[in-house]
């Protein structure tokens, strides 16, 4: 395997920015990024979350960052791992200074409890079907206390442990959990697959899902190698991501 520049280096703080992706993305395009370049923001005016929602950050109170991936290209036909990664390096972060109850909720979202403390946007650039870059968008509730209209759906670090946390310390240590498992990606994905389905959000429970307009019950089973949900009521079905809605919280 080629060396691969580590992740975090160059890491990158901007003081205010419209979208860290679309900064890391901008870059990459004009060949100004390499493999393992981190965008840091202090602040993030139009931050992007899951299925074009707007991710809404407080200035300077959070994680909001992009790293840039070089992946190798026999990663294309699992491309789900990639998302497998980036959520279990987030994971083990938060758990680091939180003792229970962080857990990855499918695809790649990081749970406390029933509320949502980190989130996770993946985009590609292709040249013809060579995958050149991926661009991981990472925003993580670090010092915020207040979220609006979302005080039941989202929680911080701060509000979990009363600790306050310096967000740049931060995001470098999660710069070398990327790195670590990265590596982990290439060396032995099956090893990483297997601490994501360990810390699965509701496995083997039932939960409540909305696919269009019809609410249902059903016993989360499984993710798969293709990165579906895999589920079973009447019958066993399998979900890719943005097929289908969780219900939690009542909505």
């Amino acid at each position: 395997m080629p060396a691969l520049n580590p992740i975090g280096k160059p890491f990158i703080e901007l003081l205010t920015v419209e979208s860290t992706n679309n900064y890391a993305m901008g870059l990459a395009r004009a060949g100004m990024a390499q493999h393992g370049t981190v965008a840091f923001a202090h602040e993030q005016t139009k931050g992007k979350g899951q299925r074009n929602k707007e991710w809404l950050s407080s200035k300077g109170q959070n994680i909001a960052m992009s790293v840039v991936l070089e992946p190798e290209n026999a990663l294309s036909s699992e491309m789900f791992l990639l998302s497998m990664m980036v959520a279990v390096a987030v994971q083990e972060l938060l758990s680091k200074y939180v003792e229970h109850d962080i857990k990855i909720k499918w695809p790649n979202d990081i749970y406390w409890r029933d509320r949502k403390a980190a989130g996770v946007l993946i985009e590609n650039i292709w040249q013809g079907d060579c995958w050149k870059f991926a661009v991981v968008g990472i925003g993580i509730n670090v010092n915020q206390t207040q979220f609006a209209g979302l005080q039941a759906k989202a929680v911080s670090l701060k509000q979990i442990t009363g600790t306050h946390f310096d967000c740049v310390i931060l995001a470098k240590e999660l710069s070398g959990l990327l790195e670590e498992k990265y590596r982990l990606l290439l060396s032995d994905s099956s090893k990483l697959v297997f601490q994501y389905k360990a810390k699965l959000y509701k496995l083997q429970e039932h939960i409540k899902l909305k696919k269009g307009k019809i609410l249902f019950e059903a016993k989360f089973k499984d993710v798969n190698s293709l990165g579906q949900m895999v589920v079973q009521h009447a019958i066993e079905e399998k979900f890719d991501v943005g097929q289908i809605e969780w219900i939690i919280n009542g909505g």
